[in-house]
């Protein structure tokens, strides 16, 4: 199923939640936004969806986690360490989860257009705020809006 969850994670996102710069990177930003995704991922995970190297997954997720924005999930030990986003309260990620969006559409291209406008239009008051409200985190909001391989190809 092809995903259309709402997802962004800008570098003033990351500078606040962190309080210390950290480099735009376009790795990192697919790590988070897989990260809002998923849920949980281990590095070769990551490098197999996002198409990287395991081990520069595993250096960018090490970045992330020693800026704050990230941290090693349970598990049962050994050499596989799955990561996840680290909230201040962790029924946080499971509210924001249960928010997520999926759905595959049939639309024309106009009506695909039309769907991203709005969708831009619904976040632009939130993306232009300069106060963030008390007890607001950085949320990733992911648009994607791709056609998808016809049945059977």
């Amino acid at each position: 199923m092809q995903s259309s969850t709402l997802c962004k994670v800008t570098e003033e996102d990351l500078n606040q939640e962190a309080g210390r710069t950290l480099p735009d990177h376009p790795v990192r930003l697919a790590l988070l936004d897989l990260l809002a995704e998923l849920g949980t991922v281990t590095s070769s995970q990551a490098a197999a969806r996002l198409g990287y190297s395991s081990g520069l997954c595993s250096f960018h997720l090490r970045q992330l986690a020693r800026h704050g924005l990230v941290e090693e999930a349970s598990h049962s030990g050994g050499r596989v360490r799955p990561w996840r986003l680290r909230w201040d309260d962790p029924r946080q990620s499971v509210r924001v989860a249960e928010r997520s969006v999926d759905a595959v559409l049939h639309l024309t291209p106009d009506e695909a257009a039309e769907l991203a406008e709005g969708i831009r239009e619904l976040m632009a008051p939130f993306a232009r705020r300069r106060r963030h409200p008390a007890g607001a985190v950085p949320v990733s909001a992911v648009t994607r809006l791709r056609p998808m391989p016809p049945s059977g190809a």
